[in-house]
């Protein structure tokens, strides 16, 4: 038996007792990945991104290991809710604009002093202070660094659109605009380079493509690895007490944990490894979340249709955006219907030896997205559900 087939045969009993949809979360394929992270990322603290967990029991559970600390968020309401739920440091990645959230962000010294908010511009400055009211706690602000590479004067650029700040001295004159404001006191930095960390270097058949996707990334490294510095040194002139400089992904842990600059390391999809984790050079991880989907049909020989399926991830939309049958081995999608909202047929010998009501298990192509599909996570240890947990959707919360 192959270790995929004895894994299908743990997740087949351990949740026998449950129809499907179902989602769960192999613990040990969890906890191997944390401790793969904390690895990788050399002594530097993991920051865990928690829009690629959504769900509060496993950003517990991690947190409680050590090398991980602190929390970082996608939206200002999860923010101010992981706050009132105990978490102490929360980095938002992201600027908002939810005046709502800032209202109660400087009116509660609990959230203002456990949140630290995005910023790259003054006009977010301006709007925050617009929404204070009555508030009067000072907001912990943090300056994103663009991390795209320019090329050819900048008439090429790799990388995503986010940050407007790019030069030292543009994120220095924000530096000095946050320290000149009553209200605010700077506290980090942040740069996400994502076409490192979120960009697998090893495509399957592609090996020209994965070649230069490598010389990319080695030559982004390089030069982002120069500019951080900089940058760094040019806001700790302006605020010689900034607290942290983030960095990172999943997908480029070991690299920026090495340049000295970085003091924290931000990951959390390698908790997971969603599919589009598979094709990296520099690790590999353990598939620990998991969904499966009942089958209801036998419509012929070597097909089986199973209900829904249709989770499609964000991103450019592609084959590579859509889930993947996992367990059993040898299933695929059929190329005119792929997988449908309400039902999705699937080809290949191992369906002849599947019966209605089997489960069919798929990996989401990225990580916490999985769970606005599903209200709970079966945590899983051996061939047992040890614990049944809330996702954020299972506690009423869609932030996005």
């Amino acid at each position: 038996m192959t270790a995929r087939a004895a894994d299908r045969a743990r997740y087949d009993r351990a949740t026998a007792h449950l129809d499907a949809p179902v989602a769960i979360v192999d613990l040990e394929a969890f906890d191997a990945n944390a401790d793969d992270l904390v690895r990788r990322a050399g002594g530097k603290p993991v920051r865990v991104a928690s829009k690629s967990v959504r769900c509060r029991a496993l950003l517990e559970r991690v947190l409680a290991k050590d090398g991980f600390a602190g929390i970082m968020s996608f939206t200002l309401a999860e923010s101010l809710w992981l706050a009132r739920s105990g978490f102490d440091d929360v980095l938002l990645a992201y600027p908002s604009a939810d005046r709502s959230g800032f209202a109660e962000l400087t009116g509660d010294p609990k959230p203002a002093a456990a949140v630290t908010v995005m910023v790259d511009d003054v006009a977010q400055l301006d709007l925050i202070d617009s929404a204070r009211g009555e508030g009067s706690e000072v907001v912990r602000v943090c300056l994103e660094l663009d991390t795209s590479l320019k090329l050819l004067g900048g008439r090429v650029r790799v990388g995503a659109l986010r940050s407007p700040l790019h030069s030292p001295d543009r994120v220095a004159d924000l530096a000095r605009a946050v320290a000149r404001r009553p209200g605010f006191r700077l506290v980090g930095i942040m740069a996400y380079e994502g076409h490192i960390a979120g960009v697998g270097d090893s495509v399957a058949g592609r090996p020209f493509r994965s070649r230069a996707i490598r010389l990319m990334q080695a030559a982004a490294r390089r030069e982002l690895a120069e500019r951080r510095a900089a940058v760094v040194r040019a806001v700790r002139a302006v605020a010689p007490d900034l607290e942290f400089v983030n960095g990172g992904g999943t997908g480029s842990v070991q690299h920026t944990a090495a340049e000295d600059a970085v003091t924290e390391i931000a990951a959390g999809s390698g908790l997971y490894v969603p599919r589009l984790f598979d094709n990296y050079t520099s690790f590999s991880g353990r598939p620990a979340a998991l969904f499966a989907q009942p089958v209801v049909r036998r419509p012929g020989v070597g097909v089986v249709t199973v209900l829904g399926g249709g989770y499609p991830a964000s991103g450019a939309a592609g084959g590579d955006r859509l889930p993947v049958p996992y367990l059993p081995e040898g299933l695929r999608y059929d190329s005119q219907e792929g997988p449908g909202e309400v039902q999705t047929p699937l080809l290949g010998s191992p369906a002849d030896d599947l019966l209605i009501g089997d489960k069919v298990w798929f990996r989401h192509a990225k990580a916490g997205e999985l769970c606005e599909r599903f209200d709970t996570l079966h945590l899983i240890e051996g061939d047992r559900v040890t614990a049944t947990v809330p996702t954020y959707r299972g506690e009423g919360r869609t932030f996005l």
